[in-house]
């Protein structure tokens, strides 16, 4: 990463339902740490996974940001309007023997019993040739052996052997569809994005993107990955584990809850509206305090 590069970050998510707490907590981090550097904060629709998306909620979430004081700069990036430079990248990757077909379903690569911090590891069975030929294929990275690292801002040093425990992700789907590891890494680089903050539950696709972006000579980013908010039960919050939706009628309090899950300390006054308590929280933002580890929320 270029240090004199102007600061750009972004947020970006996945339109599978309204943002809740957790989604809260990775949009203020972020924000915060955008303007804490004078720089740009924008905000990108991850709307490429299309039978996850819930109906209505690329237009709400924007929505949901403006009635919390989270306001964007520039206007709003979509995903499924960046095929080109999608498609650029996997061809340049192919032709470098950086990828190979494979034709394994998700419950071949589940049987396999090995899960790692992104889920299923895939086993590599089609990384010779696919065990199906004329079957339906996805594209897929092949990891280098032994360890990748990165340093994150609040978690620090990090690294893994990503090809045992992670195992060659897929770039392009076997329904045609982008993939997330490719698209994310991409339309960064296309918005400029020198800076990721987001949740821990990414720590690992750190990794995986961090090698991508070496790969394709794209520009490094600086990481910041935020404590996840999950459950007594250990289960990260999620519209899957019934994380209820932010009220935005009244945003304050939902601020104030991320506020407190980001580490930070009570603000000296008690704000009545969204820019109130932005404007203190900017004022009085301390990245040191950040915990490493999970916060727990009561129960849904």
């Amino acid at each position: 990463m270029n240090p004199s590069a102007p600061y750009v970050g972004r947020f970006a998510p996945s339109p599978t339902g309204p943002l809740h707490l957790g989604s809260l907590v990775a949009a203020l981090g972020s924000f915060l740490e955008a303007r804490a550097a004078g720089g740009t904060w924008r905000l990108r629709i991850d709307d490429i996974d299309r039978p996850r998306q819930a109906r209505g909620a690329a237009e709400l979430i924007p929505r949901q940001l403006e009635a919390l004081g989270l306001h964007w700069d520039g206007p709003i990036a979509w995903q499924s309007q960046s095929s080109a430079p999608y498609r650029e990248a996997l061809e340049r990757l192919a032709a470098e023997g950086a990828t190979y077909l494979c034709s394994c379903t998700r419950r071949e690569i589940a049987a396999g019993g090995n899960r790692g911090p992104l889920g299923a590891v895939y086993a590599g069975y089609c990384r010779n040739r696919p065990r199906r030929p004329a079957a339906d294929t996805a594209v897929r990275l092949r990891l280098p052996d032994g360890p990748l690292e990165i340093h994150d801002g609040v978690q620090g040093p990090y690294a893994l052997d990503a090809a045992r425990e992670i195992g060659d992700v897929v770039l392009r789907r076997r329904d045609g569809l982008w993939a997330y590891h490719l698209a994310t890494t991409i339309d960064d680089a296309v918005l400029g994005v020198t800076h990721v903050v987001r949740g821990a539950d990414l720590l690992a696709a750190a990794l995986v993107q961090s090698e991508l972006q070496r790969r394709l000579a794209l520009p490094g980013i600086a990481w910041t990955h935020l404590p996840v908010v999950q459950w007594p039960s250990g289960e990260k919050l999620s519209k899957q584990t019934a994380a209820p939706a932010l009220d935005t009628s009244d945003p304050v309090p939902a601020l104030q809850t991320a506020w407190r899950a980001l580490g930070q300390d009570a603000l000296p006054d008690t704000p009545v509206s969204a820019r109130d308590f932005l404007v203190l929280a900017r004022a009085r933002w301390n990245p040191r305090a950040i915990p490493h580890g999970p916060i727990e929320v009561g129960t849904p």
